[in-house]
């Protein structure tokens, strides 16, 4: 049984989008999905299932960060058979060419968590997209002329950290954007070989110091979620 999620059998779709906000997850099925109805409310944490084009697909509020999404990304697999995944977030921007409201696919996740640490042992883990699901997210964005970056992502364990200036190294070498559940999120899937994704909507920057508001952040990310229930 489900200590997190109380949805009943077949109430969960095998395809899930996991954004973090629960009430980003409440606006996405109900702007988006037809059918919908609320298979979860444990913690607040809401999960809704409905039908996109006539396939069937959940939306499931994980919280921020890795061992949150964690909870929620393991009994999914494990208690609902879920097989897909495509995380729809927010993330703060790296780099200068990249935008408020720009989309960031993440290809890898970079990860300041220890959460890899026990598993691989004096060594580094690669956290990995889906290339199925990638390649279908690039040419979905691509046939419908929607700019997108693409590349390796930071998951973040601290959204206040100690050093404003920390992100510079990362943008160095490369890192894109900076979110929290990525890196987690790509780990799981391999582990039980299911897929998963990440699209992420740049919700501020840590180059020009700018930011959306926390209802535009629930509210406006209309793009990501577009691009994820089209690759379904």
């Amino acid at each position: 049984m489900s200590i997190h999620i109380n949805a009943k059998p077949g109430e969960v779709a095998d395809t899930v989008l996991l954004p973090g906000d629960p009430l980003r997850a409440k606006w996405i099925a109900e702007t988006f999905l037809n059918d919908v109805f609320c298979y979860n409310d444990v913690r607040g944490m809401f999960g809704y299932t409905g039908t996109y084009n006539n396939k069937t697909v959940s939306v499931q509020g994980t919280g921020m960060g890795i061992p949150s999404a964690l909870i929620y990304c393991n009994e999914l697999i494990r208690d609902f058979g879920v097989k897909k995944m495509i995380r729809v977030g927010s993330a703060g921007s790296y780099q200068p060419d990249i935008k408020l409201h720009d989309i960031v696919i993440a290809m890898a996740a970079s990860s300041t968590s220890g959460i890899n640490n026990s598993r691989f042992v004096n060594a580094d883990y690669s956290p990995t997209a889906d290339f199925d699901l990638f390649m279908k997210a690039t040419t979905y964005a691509k046939n419908s002329n929607i700019p997108i970056k693409a590349g390796n992502v930071l998951s973040a364990d601290e959204f206040y950290g100690d050093d404003v200036n920390n992100y510079k190294q990362w943008a160095d070498y490369g890192v894109l954007c900076v979110e929290m559940e990525a890196a987690g999120l790509y780990t799981i899937a391999a582990k039980y070989k299911v897929q998963a994704l990440a699209i992420l909507t740049i919700s501020d920057s840590l180059v020009s110091k700018k930011e959306i508001s926390s209802a535009e952040r629930e509210h406006t990310f209309t793009t990501m979620v577009e691009i994820a229930l089209n690759i379904l």
